[in-house]
């Protein structure tokens, strides 16, 4: 299993660095559509709409979709953080607003529960996530990876921190292996983190040098702690549908990984959110 996951997370490193070092965004763009589609196309399947042909429709749907906000963007110059501002603070809202009614219950909610709906809803969300992505690698490849680590340093340190010292569950009813440990694991490496961002500032302009400058060093902590909320009721959320579906993963197309899904669920409501802290 490990040996699968290193060999998929080089796969995917080869397939993500060369879209990095270059200046126009739409390679980025163009390479996390794809990946997003497959998302929608796994988020339909959780929602219950299991056929290939309906699978199929949603996937092709929400590549149409993206391709015309695609050709807008570019039309645009790419530029979204500020001129969006009420897309992305509705896009926030929903997210909000989504977890809360969902996860204290561990349940999804009753009005979410029809798989067109529920397939709307993700449809939505992973629009609204990818666009954020793209507004992101706008400005830079290290602003949008500064971000993206974010998560990724918090997942492996609530892993090590859970492993290390979990005892209490986080969400029993939800996803029995987080842990309230793994959680103030994952706060303290993010701090950490988003600290050393910001020395790192006159070198490397990153997205928490961003944030220290518009809200000061009170701001960003509180910020970093709401982004990382978010990230893991994102991963929680991903995990109640699964649950809901009777399904271990999203998918299997990332072996050792599980699906598009299962990579990207705690990014989904940070992206828009994070997005929306640069246009205030």
């Amino acid at each position: 299993m490990l040996r699968q996951r290193v060999l998929t997370a080089l796969v995917l490193v080869a397939l993500l660095l060369p879209t990095l070092f270059l200046q126009s965004p739409l390679p980025f763009a163009l390479l996390a559509l794809v990946f997003c589609a497959v998302g929608m196309g796994e988020w339909a399947r959780l929602a219950g709409l299991r056929t290939r042909s309906a699978l199929l429709v949603w996937t092709l749907a929400w590549l149409a979709t993206a391709g015309g906000l695609l050709w807008l963007l570019q039309r645009q110059g790419w530029q979204m953080a500020e001129q969006w501002g009420g897309f992305w603070a509705v896009c926030s809202l929903a997210w909000l607003l989504l977890l809360a009614s969902s996860l204290p219950s561990a349940r999804v909610p009753a009005v979410l529960r029809s798989p067109i709906v529920l397939a709307l809803l993700g449809f939505a969300l992973l629009q609204a996530a990818w666009l954020a992505l793209v507004a992101l690698r706008a400005q830079g490849a290290v602003f949008m990876m500064s971000l993206l680590a974010l998560v990724w340093i918090a997942d492996i340190a609530a892993y090590f921190g859970g492993r290390a010292w979990g005892r209490a569950k986080l969400a029993p009813a939800i996803s029995p292996g987080k842990t309230r440990a793994g959680a103030w694991t994952a706060l303290a490496a993010t701090l950490c983190y988003a600290a050393v961002c910001v020395g790192l500032t006159s070198r490397y302009p990153n997205y928490f040098s961003q944030l220290s400058a518009q809200f000061g060093w009170p701001g960003l902590a509180v910020l970093v702690v709401v982004l990382l909320i978010f990230a893991i009721a994102g991963d929680l959320f991903e995990s109640l549908l699964k649950r809901a579906a009777g399904v271990k993963d999203s998918g299997r197309l990332l072996p050792g990984h599980g699906g598009v899904l299962d990579r990207i669920d705690a990014l989904l409501p940070v992206l828009p959110l994070a997005v929306l802290l640069l246009a205030l």
